[in-house]
Order: C-alpha cells, then sequence, then structure tokens
C-alpha cells in the first residue's frame, strides 16, 4: 500500500525539557482533533468513497496523518525526557507519569483516553468529506493555538509544518468534494430523466 520510511517527515530535534508543553500537545495526540482520530476516519471513510481520485485522497492524506502523529509522538517524548519530577508536578503531569512514566499514551491534555468515538464515517461521502474539511480546520485552529503558547523554535518550526500540511489537507478535500457533489448532480439527472421517460 506504501513504503514506510524510518525518519520523521520533518525533523523534531527538543532538547530542553517541556513538560508543559508535552501536556498541550497532546490535544493532537490523543483528542477529538488529534491526528489519530485524522488518519484512522481518513483510512476508514476511504472505503465508501465513489471515485477512485477521492479513495486514493484519503488513503494518502490518512497515511500522512499518522506520520504527523509520529511526530507529535516524538515531540511529546522529547519534552518529557530529562523533565524532572517537580517540572512535571508543576505542569500538572503528575497523574499521567503515575500511570505512564515518561510513555507516549494518546490522550488529550485533560487525560482523557482516545477514543474511537473521535472517529466519524457515515458512509455518505459529502457527509464525511465535509466532515473532512471541518477536521482539518479544527486541527490547523489547534495549531496555531499552540504555537501561542511556546517561543520554543526547536518545538514552533515542527508546529509551523504540521499547520501547514493541514492547510493542503483542507484544499484537496475540497477538491474531492467537488468531484463527489458532481458525479452525485450526475446521478440525479439520470434519475429524474429515467423517471420523465417512464412518465413517473
Amino acid at each position: 500500500m506504501w513504503i514506510y520510511t524510518k525518519q520523521l517527515e520533518y525533523p523534531v530535534n527538543i532538547t530542553n525539557p517541556d513538560p508543559r508543553m508535552a501536556k498541550l500537545l497532546m490535544a493532537l495526540y490523543g483528542g477529538p482533533d488529534s491526528e489519530l482520530a485524522s488518519g484512522l476516519r481518513y483510512l476508514t471513510q476511504r472505503f465508501t468513497m465513489p471515485d477512485d481520485r477521492c479513495r486514493a485522497t484519503l488513503n494518502d492524506i490518512g497515511t500522512e496523518e499518522l506520520a504527523h502523529w509520529e511526530m507529535l509522538g516524538t515531540m511529546i517524548y522529547q519534552c518529557m525526557r530529562g523533565a524532572s519530577y517537580a517540572q512535571i508536578d508543576e505542569a500538572g503531569m503528575a497523574g499521567y507519569y503515575t500511570m505512564h512514566s515518561r510513555g507516549v499514551f494518546p490522550a488529550d491534555p485533560n487525560g482523557v483516553p482516545f477514543t474511537t468515538a473521535y472517529i466519524a464515517c457515515t458512509g455518505d461521502p459529502v457527509a464525511d468529506l465535509h466532515e473532512d474539511l471541518a477536521s482539518e480546520q479544527k486541527a490547523r485552529a489547534t495549531y496555531e493555538h499552540l504555537m501561542t503558547l511556546t517561543d520554543d523554535k526547536s518545538i514552533l518550526d515542527p508546529l509551523n509544518f504540521l499547520r501547514e500540511r493541514e492547510i493542503v489537507h483542507y484544499q484537496r478535500f475540497g477538491e474531492c468534494l467537488e468531484i463527489v457533489q458532481g458525479i452525485q448532480s450526475g446521478s440525479t439527472r439520470r434519475v429524474y430523466s429515467a423517471s420523465m421517460r417512464s412518465g413517473r
């Protein structure tokens, strides 16, 4: 299906412990608008897309979101690496540390574990693509919020890269929506024409 290159899509090299940012980054690691939720959503929705181009787009973006999830996991790990217990406690991560130590677990900043309830899949391609457009916008906004909460360039650079990819994904899903609506419009016209010929 795809080839896995054993390096991050964009380099991550955070050298200063920052458990506060580790906690905040979890919004996009295990929250409802996370890269994990997006990746699983797109890889699930692709099966009912009525066009090969849209299926391929969902497949490609879905797998890229998992690469972004890997980047975020690396960022969280590096922010926790070397942090003192006092820093962890001060960042509100004592409960997380108690359960996971410095492991990277998919939960949101409030400690709520990831759930498949975050994955929207209706089987209706228009509804699903509207959900995908909203998902990309919400992730973009969250990246921007995170970028206002740090001045560490080693955190800002990968966040900016990830934010820009959300914009590209939004554009691709907009193109898919046009394709699917064109297909459905054509189907509606054919059904209408057939019903007119049959006198119904």
